[in-house]
């Protein structure tokens, strides 16, 4: 492959498929949110409708972003008019394909402003809306846009080009110095500057055997960011490491991805296959003396292994333990050599950083946060999806705007970004604009970029007990601080939440999270207590209403429930006496009736089954 029949490639690839005025585009959303909508059986109807239509060209893509609307179909007119259908199934499909794609009308029940506003009138597509409008995709640019299997697609959009032009133009200096010009700091968590990892792990080029990893071990409960960019666009990260490895002195790279992803995991394995086909990746590649090889590595599910020594400790074949540092993987990493690691949102923006330049991403963003962060927005929201925004955007503007705001005219309590081992973010400081440090100063931290959205029904205690089973459930059990003292931690907070708490053991509380995130061996441990901590310093009067009044506000924790039945409401109907599944409730027929709490297990069940809004819970 010489670097000319790229743009033989792209230019071949835009004249007859994405950019031929003779041909009607259809794609199918084809990530793991769209298949289990129910995609598969859109996709195959439109398919088989056009099979002998050599004027429509249906393919797959994958995460449009707005994943609570798939299945999602999107019509690319030969005009180039863009129609975004959503809550697809084969029969809408095929009413598409017969009324819009055949007969030239667009259905506007189906279409993307039958569920989300408009600036101006109705939204024909995503790009009208509000939701995409407020967005700026660079790491997401190409998701939802190309077919994530033909790497042909990927190279139309200038793919492999920043890969060409680093080996064929700058030298590795330059490139790493590009890096710390661009302000780019790791998208895994900790916000480390990329340039500056890459910079400590550059020494004797040729002389040591090195590695490039990716972290594509996205473990947080809310998060599917990393997911998404590898079922989108997976050319993006092999060209970003490859690009790497040439800055360092690197001649392979291994990719950690949780074996949970088999979609993400089989696009994987066919980008590397063609890519090395087409010669991007291999031996001497674009006819230079530069080689790059890139293997795949599954996880098992390990929370700790997205930390970056024990992630590479299971790559080794060992168990996934973290190793103390120094030294630093830079220094001495995967089998014992020179390695970086990046996790999979970092890889996609180096591509873009090399073809715009520096100054271009720099000029995103806030002073010491550059560029742009992508989240996956969920919990209490009405538009749930992937979301990419510049550094700098208010959480307000991301849940009002974006979002949609909180469903059922509730009101917004609290968002947890940085997924357990993050904090919960207050409508104190519903306006801090989002960047690394902002984050870290009010108790929380930016991470790979779950962002949940609690309401007022939400407990923040139950929350943050919550977050630290999960942490407690995931240690390795290799420190002290972390293996003894986040189940510590947990058996308060169960005391708390099932009424048998005194004031003294918030106190202890707080300091076994201080000492525990002092201690503890690795970032898993050290953040373990972060939602702990950050709901006591913005909601300690619902700890302590768990304490001293043995109540839950949000009526959350069962343990301090009390249903009730009010006589002067119930009629003696029986509906919630033959719904309780444990017989808790007794009462004759037309006789006001009456829960036993000794018996009740507070599921309900009953509230749901009473017409009359007479069973009550304090």
């Amino acid at each position: 492959m010489k670097l000319q029949d790229l743009s033989v490639i792209k230019d071949r690839v835009n004249a007859e498929l994405l950019h031929n005025s003779a041909l009607t585009r259809v794609m199918v959303g084809m990530a793991t949110c769209g298949i289990a909508s129910g995609a598969t059986p859109v996709m195959n109807k439109l398919a088989e409708l056009a099979k002998d239509n050599k004027e429509v060209f249906v393919s797959q893509t994958g995460c449009i972003g707005i994943c609570q609307y798939e299945p999602i179909v999107e019509v690319i007119d030969k005009d180039g008019t863009k129609t975004t259908y959503v809550k697809m199934n084969a029969e809408k499909a095929e009413r598409v394909y017969n009324e819009h794609i055949l007969g030239g009308k667009r259905i506007e029940e189906f279409s993307v402003g039958s569920v989300l506003p408009a600036p101006e009138g109705h939204a024909w597509c995503l790009e009208d809306t509000i939701f995409l409008q407020k967005q700026h995709r660079v790491a997401l640019r190409n998701c939802g846009q190309i077919d994530p299997e033909q790497i042909e697609q990927y190279i139309a959009t200038d793919g492999y080009q920043a890969l060409g032009k680093v080996i064929t133009e700058m030298t590795p200096d330059d490139v790493i110095q590009t890096m710390l010009d661009s302000g780019l700091r790791g998208r895994g968590g900790a916000g480390f500057p990329t340039g500056l990892k890459w910079k400590f792990a550059s020494g004797n080029r040729g002389n040591v055997q090195k590695y490039v990893c990716c972290n594509a071990d996205e473990g947080d409960p809310g998060a599917f960011m990393d997911r998404s960019v590898l079922e989108g666009d997976p050319h993006v990260v092999l060209e970003a490491m490859a690009i790497a490895g040439y800055a360092i002195g690197a001649s392979e790279g291994y990719i950690y991805v949780r074996a949970e992803y088999p979609t993400a995991v089989s696009r994987l394995r066919i980008a590397i296959k063609q890519a090395e086909e087409l010669g991007v990746l291999g031996d001497n590649i674009f006819d230079t003396d530069f080689s790059f090889h890139i293997f795949l590595r599954l996880g098992s599910g390990a929370f700790v292994c997205g930390e970056e020594t024990a992630l590479m400790t299971s790559i080794e074949g060992n168990r996934g333990e973290p190793r103390p540092r120094p030294p630093f993987p830079a220094v001495k990493g995967l089998f014992q050599k020179p390695t970086i690691l990046n996790n999979v949102e970092t890889w996609a923006n180096i591509p873009r950083i090399i073809m715009n330049g520096a100054p271009w991403f720099a000029a995103m963003g806030t002073e010491k946060s550059k560029g742009t962060k992508v989240f996956a927005l969920g919990g209490k929201i009405n538009n749930t999806g992937l979301v990419e925004i510049e550094m700098g955007t208010t959480l307000r503007e991301v849940v009002e705007v974006i979002g949609g705001g909180v469903p059922n005219g509730k009101k917004f309590k609290a968002a947890q970004t940085g997924g357990p081992s993050g904090g919960c973010i207050s409508m104190e400081n519903y306006d801090v604009p989002i960047d690394y440090d902002n984050l870290i100063a009010i108790g929380s931290m930016m991470g790979s970029g779950g962002l949940i959205v609690m309401d007022e029904d939400n407990c923040m205690v139950d929350i943050a007990k919550f977050f630290l089973e999960f942490t407690a459930d995931e240690s390795c059990g290799k420190c002290t601080p972390c293996r003894i003292g986040t189940r510590r931690l947990l058996e308060i907070m169960e005391k708390i939440t099932s009424g048998e708490a005194v004031m003294k053991d918030l106190d202890y509380l707080e300091q076994l999270a201080k000492y525990i995130k002092e201690d503890a061996l690795c970032g898993l441990g050290q953040t373990s207590p972060n939602p702990v901590l950050s709901t006591l310093r913005y909601f300690r009067d619902e700890y302590e209403a768990h304490i001293k009044r043995k109540t839950c506000p949000a009526g959350v924790c069962k343990a301090l429930l009390t249903y009730t039945i009010d006589p002067r409401a119930c009629i003696g109907c029986g509906l919630c006496k033959s719904k309780c599944p444990h017989d808790a409730i007794i009462g004759a027929l037309k006789k006001p009736h009456v829960i036993n709490p000794a018996i009740c297990a507070k599921c309900g069940t009953c509230i749901n089954a009473c017409r009359q809004g007479a069973i009550t819970v304090v």
